[in-house]
């Protein structure tokens, strides 16, 4: 890694140590650039302004999720079991600690300001979710019946969250639930007004 990538991601990784621990508003460039080790006239060749920090995180969040890997439909096995097994994956991956502690944080600051928040919602929507492809590949097999596939799978995936996410993500602790059962019965439910004929 060069020196210039690696003073950026220190950059970055100090920033959101700052802004978790005092919020973006109260967040201070200074103490930034001292947790990253670096001048601020340094931080400031890599990020001209606060905000454009915070943009750049987000970026990275929006990465993280892109990175996840799409999921292909096996004709072989039942669609149940792999929308079961995808959606693990998924609530496995959104509850990991540091991406729910990057997902906090910026959630926080879109709350606040509706200008951030539509920048990083329109990145977000050009993005194929990770289960998406497999919901479109089932739908072209025959598998499920035709509908956009981003709509369905945003469907799902909300059942899911609601229940598996949301709690940890707001509360700081795992929802008293039998997740596998919560999984089950949210895919049976997509499943019965998704699936071929209905």
């Amino acid at each position: 890694m060069k020196l210039t990538d690696k003073k950026r991601k220190d950059i970055l990784q100090a920033a959101i140590q700052e802004f978790r621990e005092q919020g973006f508003p109260a967040a201070r460039v200074n103490r930034i650039a001292e947790l990253a080790e670096v001048s601020k006239r340094t931080l400031y060749k890599h990020f001209e302004s606060k905000e454009v920090l915070f943009a750049a995180i987000t970026d990275i969040l929006l990465e993280q999720i892109a990175a996840s890997p799409k999921l292909s439909y096996d004709p072989g096995k039942p669609l149940r079991e792999q929308l079961i097994a995808a959606v693990r994956d998924y609530i496995d991956y959104l509850s990991g600690e540091h991406y729910m502690g990057l997902n906090r944080l910026v959630m926080s600051e879109l709350l606040r300001d509706q200008k951030l928040a539509q920048a990083f919602f329109s990145k977000a929507e050009m993005q194929d979710g990770p289960i998406q492809t497999l919901i479109g590949e089932a739908m072209q097999a025959g598998a499920l019946r035709q509908a956009e596939p981003g709509f369905a799978a945003g469907q799902l995936l909300s059942m899911i969250k609601h229940f598996l996410m949301w709690p940890e993500f707001l509360l700081g602790k795992k929802a008293d639930v039998d997740a596998e059962a919560v999984m089950a019965d949210c895919v049976d439910m997509f499943l019965a007004h998704y699936r071929a004929g209905a």
